[in-house]
């Protein structure tokens, strides 16, 4: 009805009013073609939060999460969760990236620059290597120096995965000196991550740096003591407290729910996984109330084991507790304590686990803190845990930074570039656990490139673990 309507006003106006009329009902007031950086940057944040951080339209945030054995399927061996997919499964994550983010990242970028508005050039620049970072970490080799170009590039060739981390970095440095330049238009309530608090997007950058550095630490020609040293030098600049942390705020209203709990809606079928849940109870863990919700028909904290022949009933299972999955809930993208788990664990790189260990302890005390878990019972299990030593401090560092990033794609890098925490594959599992995901079907058959013949199980170039 509503393309009936439209071309019968067209025509009414080229009746009465001649083709002047006509062309002017084509330039619809309320789709401009021409928007400031302030109406950008909100839905570009909101699309982060929803589609990049948290799956929405697509697959990979989720998929990550059953490679890591914190989410389950409640549904019948093979799927997502026993290694089962098809390129065509990512599909909707490559679009999410780059058709409607990192295209309107760039657009938001070259606007700000050519607008003298540093600020939200310095907020696109750090996005965008934000972005890049979480595809790469997905597909290896991909698109971006030749890409955006519109009409004039639309094969792009792939950049090698050692170039991306590159640009990344320059992305991060440049967004940094964007932003010290404190030129032009400073965003507000457009602002839905920090409210145009630019000290926090800055000590954002500074933590992403690292997080990239530390990422390279087996990457062929380099150095692990020279990473860990530059990523301490980014963290003296980096997030200072909880209240840094990247995260969107939701009202939990209808139509405004944080995206994790649309997740774990029972249509999802979505639970947590059994070797997420068990770890709590194994380590004594006094999150695990805070973080898990017990299972609405028995009252227990029960996770589902992956790769199963039969469907259990779905109200037997956990999904996450309120603090992470209420409506109202905040989407965590980029936690502090995650800038206190690599400041640790490039400590230990390069002065030893003694070294580590207060910064360690401060890094689970700050996660313990945000979830709501008393002084008392954070020191006693941290008691429990036990002390670095040379033989254990990796596997404790990236355990506990796992929890504190619960959700959160990072840990799958984590798992990938330290071997913790420890997985083995699972029930009527199709391969060995996956290292990257399949490159999309869409591009594949229009953008053929040589690296889109990658399997699951191929590792992607940093990957030597």
């Amino acid at each position: 009805m509503k393309k009936i309507y439209l071309v019968l006003t067209v025509i009414s106006l080229v009746m009465s009013s001649g083709c002047k009329k006509y062309i002017d009902v084509n330039n619809d007031p309320n789709r401009p073609i021409n928007v400031g950086e302030p109406l950008m940057l909100a839905p570009i944040e909101m699309l982060i939060s929803q589609n990049i951080n948290a799956a929405g339209d697509g697959n990979l945030s989720i998929v990550l999460q059953q490679y890591l054995q914190v989410i389950a399927l409640n549904q019948v061996a093979p799927n997502f969760g026993t290694y089962l997919m098809y390129n065509q499964d990512m599909d909707g994550d490559w679009y999410n990236m780059y058709v409607r983010t990192l295209n309107n990242l760039s657009i938001l970028k070259g606007k700000a620059a050519n607008n003298g508005n540093s600020n939200y050039s310095g907020i696109a620049k750090i996005l965008t290597a934000y972005c890049l970072g979480t595809a790469s970490d997905a597909w290896g080799d991909i698109p971006y120096s030749a890409a955006f170009n519109g009409k004039g590039n639309l094969t792009p060739v792939y950049d090698s995965q050692e170039s991306v981390y590159k640009q990344i970095d320059a992305l991060l440095a440049d967004g940094i000196a964007d932003i010290a330049k404190k030129a032009g238009l400073k965003p507000a309530s457009d602002d839905y991550f920090y409210n145009g608090d630019m000290d926090k997007w800055t000590r954002l950058a500074y933590t992403l740096k690292a997080r990239y550095l530390m990422h390279l630490t087996k990457a062929p020609g380099y150095n692990a003591t020279t990473q860990a040293q530059l990523a301490i030098t980014a963290l003296n600049n980096g997030m200072t407290g909880n209240d840094d942390d990247l995260k969107m705020i939701f009202v939990g209203t209808p139509g405004t729910e944080n995206p994790w709990q649309q997740n774990f809606l029972p249509a999802s079928t979505l639970v947590l996984a059994n070797t997420f849940v068990d770890g709590f109870k194994t380590r004594n863990d006094p999150r695990l109330a805070k973080m898990v919700a017990p299972a609405k028909e028995t009252g227990l904290y029960t996770g589902r084991e992956a790769g199963l022949d039969e469907i259990g009933s779905l109200e037997s299972y956990s999904i996450p507790a309120a603090f992470y999955a209420a409506p109202n809930a905040f989407n965590y993208l980029v936690n502090y304590s995650e800038a206190l788990f690599l400041k640790a664990e490039a400590t230990l790189i390069i002065s030893g686990a003694a070294t580590a260990q207060p910064i360690y302890t401060e890094a689970v005390k700050a996660h313990m803190a945000k979830v709501g878990v008393s002084t008392g019972d954070a020191n006693t299990y941290l008691t429990s845990r036990g002390n670095l030593t040379s033989a254990n401090a990796l596997k404790l560092i990236i355990e506990e930074k796992s929890i504190a990033n619960f959700l959160n794609a990072e840990n799958y890098t984590d798992w990938r570039r330290t071997g913790f925490p420890v997985l083995t594959k699972v029930k009527n599992a199709l391969s060995e656990i996956p290292r990257r995901v399949l490159y999309p079907n869409t591009e594949i058959i229009s953008n053929p490139q040589p690296q889109q013949n990658a399997k699951l199980t191929d590792r992607v170039w940093w990957d030597k673990n």
